[in-house]
């Protein structure tokens, strides 16, 4: 008999249990007007870590108010922003280590800013020139910085689950005391990979946080129509996995449920999983219109949980910003952002040599019979690939 079927009460009756049968309770620790709740416990943070936090939300604020305008503009062909999400973001990423190894979905990029990704890195992703990390190779947004320890993001959802599995454990392998973090939104975990990676974590003791963003919606689908259990935390225990449910637009509840889970998760080995349950303000994407799938008054009223404005609150209340830094910062970066959008959209794109690049360690023959044949098609085509023409 397994130690888990030893534990069992037994009963003698017929009895089910159901979504309400565990109560799930959600962190709070900072209110709306910027206050904290009596009895709170506060995270490990000081002025320091504060600045660079907010510091953090204000170019993430801008940076998808501008992206998305560009977008619209035709000088980037996609974008999808992270407004409402910050505290989920930035509140868990200030928690790591810098050695600790992110996994994103795709509306992570606060996370990589906070690492230190700067604004011309930003910049050349998006625009795909030829000062791109990933050498315009993919669609915008999906960054990926190995100097920051942040994998290159994936379009499928959910591949990212099982890696960061193996990712933590091949850091405890190693004997490193650091972790893996993987983010993914509720959609994601309606997918295979998120039972495999998790259930893989839990019976290897990969010491990987499984962090979700609980934005209510998968693209266009409500939460209503993907899941009829208690959210996603409810799952966490089935797997015999360390869980905590969290206010995602509440900075200081992130911080410290983050700080928290990275400890447990270094000093046991071991995997644990955080839902955060915030709301995507914005569309999905550039492409998405979400008008046609929720109403203006949910919207508004979630702009009322606003997670930067509420952190906002918070340090002007312990004295650390004023309104005037705070307008300061946001010129700032409304500068910075757009002098950088004028620099990267003028470089040229990566040749179109690099293509062959980084899939063998010598390309082979038949890499190097098509890449003449694209070359030969580009030459005899030029306008139908105004920006590739010069890269040939």
């Amino acid at each position: 008999m397994s130690n888990a079927t030893s534990q069992n009460e037994t009963v003698h009756r017929v009895s089910f249990l159901d979504r309400d049968s565990v109560n799930i309770p959600i962190l709070k620790i900072l209110q709306a007007d910027g206050t904290v709740y009596e009895k709170a416990v506060l995270p490990a943070i000081d002025e320091a870590l504060a600045h660079k936090i907010y510091d953090t939300c204000v170019f993430t604020r801008v940076l998808d108010e501008r992206m998305l305008g560009a977008q619209r503009q035709g000088r980037i062909s996609f974008y999808m922003t992270c407004t409402g999400e910050e505290a989920s973001i930035i509140g868990s990423a200030a928690s790591l280590d810098n050695d600790d190894v992110i996994l994103a979905q795709y509306r992570e990029h606060a996370a990589l800013r906070y690492r230190g990704f700067t604004t011309e890195q930003f910049m050349n992703q998006l625009f795909s020139n030829e000062k791109d990390l990933g050498k315009g190779r993919q669609m915008p947004i999906h960054y990926g910085s190995s100097e920051l320890n942040y994998q290159t993001i994936s379009s499928p959802l959910a591949t990212q689950i099982p890696q960061a599995t193996g990712v933590g454990y091949s850091l405890k392998m190693q004997g490193k005391r650091n972790i893996a973090i993987c983010y993914f939104g509720e959609g994601a975990a309606s997918e295979g990979d998120f039972h495999a990676g998790l259930n893989m974590a839990a019976v290897l003791k990969s010491p990987t946080i499984f962090f979700c963003r609980n934005n209510g919606y998968a693209i266009s689908t409500p939460t209503s129509e993907q899941f009829m259990g208690n959210g996603i935390a409810s799952r966490g225990p089935g797997y015999g996995m360390h869980t905590i449910r969290v206010d995602g637009n509440d900075m200081l509840a992130v911080l410290a449920a983050t700080q928290q889970a990275r400890a447990y998760a270094v000093e046991n080995n071991a995997p644990v999983l955080i839902e955060a349950m915030t709301y995507r303000l914005g569309a999905h994407s550039s492409s998405d219109d979400p008008s046609g799938y929720r109403s203006k008054d949910e919207e508004a009223k979630w702009q009322q949980h606003d997670p930067v404005k509420r952190f906002k609150l918070w340090m002007i209340n312990k004295g650390w910003l004023t309104e005037k830094q705070d307008s300061e910062l946001f010129e700032k970066y409304r500068s910075e952002v757009l002098a950088e959008v004028k620099v990267a959209e003028k470089l040229p794109m990566s040749s179109v040599d690099t293509l062959i690049e980084d899939v063998y360690d010598t390309p082979t023959p038949r890499l190097k019979q098509q890449l003449e044949t694209l070359k030969t098609h580009i030459k005899k085509y030029p306008k139908s690939y105004p920006n590739s023409e010069g890269s040939v």
